[in-house]
């Protein structure tokens, strides 16, 4: 059985494997893609919708348990990119 984690932008279970896992790497929210990365780690699901939420709530500055001025620009942007990768669009 595949290990359940929870997003922090729509707050619904899902598998591991359908989820990314976020953390913070000198005051940026970085895509943990291999989920090895050290530390505290939030779940999303890759959607810009789950995303949004999350940051308009500050899902990841709680779930992280880091100040709230995080940037969060290298996160969008590998969004976007992992966005494209997935769903083979422009």
């Amino acid at each position: 059985m595949e290990p359940v984690r929870t997003c922090v932008g729509c707050r619904m279970p899902a598998s591991r494997s359908a989820l990314l896992r976020v953390v913070v790497k000198d005051s940026t929210l970085v895509l943990d893609e291999g989920a090895s990365m050290p530390g505290r780690g939030a779940w999303v699901h890759p959607t810009h919708d789950c995303t949004d939420a999350a940051l308009q709530r500050r899902a990841f500055a709680r779930a992280l348990r880091v100040p709230v001025t995080t940037d969060t620009q290298t996160l969008e942007k590998r969004l976007n990119g992992y966005g494209n990768k997935v769903n083979g669009s422009k």
